[in-house]
Formats: C-alpha cells, sequence, structure tokens
C-alpha cells in the first residue's frame, strides 16, 4: 500500500470516528443545552442548537420541588440494596465455587437465579405486592429495598460467580493449613483478592437499582418518599411536558451514579481484567 493511500484511509478512519462520537455526544449536548433554554425557547417550532439566553432556571424549579429530598431516597435505597445484594452474592458465589453440591445443585441454583432474572418484572410483581401488602412493607423504603434483590441479587451471583472462579485456591489453602478459620480466610485472603470484581458488580448493581421505575411505581405511593426515576416522570404531565425542567433532573440525576462510577473506575478497571483472567 503507497503512502498516499495510507494517508487516505488514515483520514477516512478519522472521519468516521468523529462522526461516531458527534452521534453519541449529540443527544448528551441536546440534553445539557435544553436545560438551559428559557420555556419558551424549549417549546419553539424551529429548534435552536444553541441557547438565545443562558439561564438556570430549570435547575431552580427542579430544586424547588424537592430534588434533595428524592435525591437522599434514591441513594439510600440504591446503595443499601446494592450492599445487601453484595454480602448475600458474596457468600452464595463463594459456596458455589468452593463446595461440591451433590446431583449438580449448583448448576441447578444459578440456573433458577438466571430465570428469575429473565423474567419480566411484572410476572413478578403481583405476588410479590400481595406479600408484601400482608407484612405491611409497602409504601416504605426497606420494602422497595427487598422488593429490588429480584433485580440486584441474581445480577450479583453471577457476576461475582465469575469473578471467584478465576481466585487461586493455593492461598486458601495455605491459610488453612496455617490453622485460620474460614471466616478468616474469607475477610482476609478471599474479599482483598476479588476487591475488583466486587466494586465492578457494585457499580453496576447500582446502576441497577438507580435507574428501576416500575417497581418504585407500584409499592411506593407518597410523593416525599418517591425516588428519582418517579420524580423525573412527574413533569410529564397530562397536558404539557416541562422540557427544560425534565432534562435538568436528568442531569442532576446522572451526576451521582457518574461519580461514583468515576471515582472507582480504576478498581472497575481492575475487576474485569481479573474476571478476564
Amino acid at each position: 500500500m503507497t503512502g498516499s493511500a495510507m494517508a487516505r484511509k488514515g483520514v477516512f478512519f478519522w472521519i468516521f470516528m468523529a462522526l461516531v462520537l458527534a452521534t453519541v455526544l449529540f443527544p448528551i449536548y441536546w440534553i445539557l443545552i435544553t436545560a438551559v433554554k428559557t420555556p419558551l425557547e424549549n417549546i419553539s417550532p424551529v429548534p435552536t442548537f444553541f441557547p438565545k439566553i443562558v439561564t438556570p432556571e430549570n435547575f431552580v424549579k427542579v430544586m424547588e420541588t424537592g430534588f434533595l429530598r428524592n435525591l437522599m431516597n434514591s441513594v439510600f435505597v440504591a446503595f443499601t440494596s446494592t450492599g445487601i445484594s453484595l454480602v448475600l452474592a458474596f457468600l452464595a458465589s463463594y459456596a458455589l465455587v468452593r463446595h461440591n453440591f451433590p446431583f449438580k445443585l449448583n448448576l441447578i441454583f444459578l440456573i433458577w437465579v438466571l430465570v428469575v432474572k429473565i423474567l419480566p418484572p411484572m410476572v413478578l410483581s403481583i405476588p410479590l405486592y400481595t406479600l408484601f401488602t400482608k407484612v405491611k412493607l409497602i409504601n416504605s423504603h426497606w420494602g422497595l429495598i427487598m422488593v429490588y434483590q429480584v433485580y440486584t441479587l441474581p445480577y450479583c451471583i453471577w457476576m461475582l460467580f465469575g469473578f471467584m472462579k478465576s481466585l487461586p485456591l493455593e492461598f486458601e489453602q495455605a491459610a488453612e493449613i496455617d490453622g485460620a478459620s474460614r471466616m478468616k480466610i474469607l475477610t482476609h485472603i478471599v474479599v482483598p483478592l476479588s476487591s475488583g470484581g466486587i466494586v465492578a458488580t457494585a457499580i453496576f448493581s447500582v446502576i441497577i437499582a438507580w435507574d428501576e421505575f416500575l417497581f418504585a411505581l407500584l409499592f411506593i405511593r407518597t410523593p416525599s418518599l418517591q425516588t428519582l426515576p418517579l420524580k423525573i416522570v412527574s413533569f410529564i404531565t397530562e397536558y404539557e411536558t416541562l422540557w427544560g425542567e425534565l432534562m435538568a433532573i436528568g442531569l442532576l440525576a446522572t451526576l451521582p451514579v457518574l461519580l461514583f462510577s468515576g471515582y472507582y473506575y480504576k478498581r472497575l478497571t481492575d475487576g474485569f481484567s481479573m474476571g478476564l483472567k
């Protein structure tokens, strides 16, 4: 291949990459400019790609509707449900990897967990709603946290199962020879070795719980207890869609997860590299 042909190929490659990048970033750009436009400009029949007037009005209106309260609800529900799922999934995945179950019960359990994960949420919503009504956990954060285990626990088990399989057994055997208890082996050897996988699983589990809408809609009735997905939907009314406020709250609701994921980015990449070994 001649030098000019290679140069043209390089130019076409970068043009293609620029188009892909523009396609990916344009929706984010549109959300951002819509959030800082005036209400009159947002409902204009002629779209504007640059705001005529940049205003924080939409963000102020979102804050005035009790956004921070809904944000704290989402933080509590998402992180608590993830914490419970991680503890249970860690113990379950370790047992599935390290212990031999008769009649392939470990495989049956994994398949059953996968089946629960892929079932449509509406299939589980009616029996769960009936059960939680009887135990008086409807319209409570703890009830919602328990319901979210339907989403987060199967996911965490399957994620951690892959990471656990990659852990070397020799370290545990050496510690056992030295007289370490099973709990000490778990806390001092298994947890540090699998920390990358645990963090990677936690990030995606938080995102799953953070974005969940259907169960939150069914199980939460009081506005003060609502999570962010329910708050976001409130800006779509019967008669109009408040585009400015909708885009503003969308940006604000995304930031905590982005900050959390960015803070643990290195552990996330370490977790994936460990899982692929």
